[in-house]
């Protein structure tokens, strides 16, 4: 088995005229309606914090939702999924994920 490494540097153009722009988050009437009022100790913050920083992120194999799993401090470290449409800005579903093993 040969092992190859790679010396890369990467080069960043940046000019005052760019800004970053910040995303905005939606959220289906679904997660508005039964997803807030079914799980009172969730926050649209702390979703929008695990899709922000996931510690794993995949596509569910129907290919129009994403799914986001991170241990969240409020609920003691437990793993919340955060599901979103495919566009990955629109929160549909969240619940604390206990089959999640990292």
């Amino acid at each position: 088995m040969r092992h190859i490494s790679y010396n890369c540097r990467l080069r960043i153009n940046h000019t005052v005229s760019e800004k970053i722009q910040p995303v905005e988050y939606s959220f289906t009437d679904y997660f508005e309606t039964k997803v807030l009022a079914k799980r009172p100790y969730l926050t649209k913050e702390i979703c929008i914090r695990v899709v922000q920083s996931p510690l794993r992120k995949e596509m569910q194999t129907d290919g129009e939702r994403v799914r986001f799993w991170a241990a969240i401090e409020e609920l003691e470290w437990r793993f919340l999924r955060v599901v979103t449409l495919a566009d990955e800005t629109t929160i549909h579903n969240a619940f604390p994920d206990r089959r999640y093993k990292p």
